[in-house]
């Protein structure tokens, strides 16, 4: 199946993507040699994995510091090697902070970090057991944040390395939830998840609420397809798990796992 082919069973926004994994898949097959990416969410993963299924020279592993990191690197290598989990250059962060006097929060931490200039793709999760904080990071960027950042929002913080195998158990539980829906679209989907109705589903993607795999989505009419991840504030999360095929009805099989807030 050639590259023009493959791009139709994606997204047409998509194929920058596509490209880029095909150069990883290129690279270490012709070099020989393991090619590391940047922190990739479910739905890059998968595509990411589909392509490299289509290659018998070249393998691929995932790793974001725990088993079920939304946000991991890949690790694309020839067949005969055998990857570590040094190759993944991963640094486990516990925030600092006076806990007795203050309260971190996901949004803070997260926009500290993107407020410091850094891309959603440069680091891992933020991870929370209700109380302490941890991020994953590239060892470089641990240094960053070490040397430079020592406040998130107000509070006075300190970034203290931490071995992988002290990472938290977080406090999300995600409930699975199969139902059916009219069509594919954001609002329908979103409407399914929360059981909002599907105007006020419409009216918090049109007022910016509603992100789709970390990226502001305001268009209701949006397609979702598996291993989307949603978020909407105020509600919670959502994360397409599989898509089925239709009723006698027609009406779209979905399963989900949804995170209320």
């Amino acid at each position: 199946m050639d590259n023009q082919n493959i791009k139709q069973h994606f997204r047409p926004e998509e194929a920058p993507l596509i490209d880029q994994v095909n150069d990883w898949l290129a690279t270490a097959a012709g070099e020989y040699r393991p090619v590391l990416t940047a922190f990739l969410n479910p739905r890059q993963r998968y595509i990411a994995q589909t392509l490299a299924n289509r290659m018998d020279e070249v393998k691929v592993a995932s790793m974001g510091g725990w088993s079920n990191a939304e946000m991991q690197r890949l690790l694309f290598y020839p067949s005969y090697y055998q990857p570590t989990a040094d190759d993944f250059d991963l640094q486990l962060l516990t925030v600092d902070y006076p806990t007795k006097f203050a309260e971190l929060h996901h949004r803070q931490i997260m926009g500290t970090l993107i407020g410091e200039g850094l891309t959603r793709e440069s680091f891992g999760d933020i991870i929370t057991d209700g109380q302490r904080w941890q991020v994953v990071v590239t060892k470089e960027m641990a240094a960053f944040l070490r040397r430079e950042v020592q406040h998130v929002g107000k509070v006075k913080v300190k970034w203290l390395p931490s071995d992988l195998a002290a990472v938290l158990t977080p406090v999300e539980d995600w409930e699975p939830l199969t139902t059916t829906i009219s069509s594919l679209r954001l609002d329908a989907v979103v409407a399914a998840g929360f059981n909002y109705s599907r105007n006020r589903a419409k009216q918090l993607i049109e007022r910016g609420l509603v992100r789709l795999n970390w990226e502001e989505m305001d268009r209701p009419d949006y397609p979702i397809v598996a291993h989307d991840l949603l978020s909407v504030r105020h509600a919670g999360r959502l994360r397409i798990d599989a898509l089925g095929g239709k009723t006698r009805k027609q009406k779209y099989k979905i399963s989900m796992s949804v995170v209320r807030a």
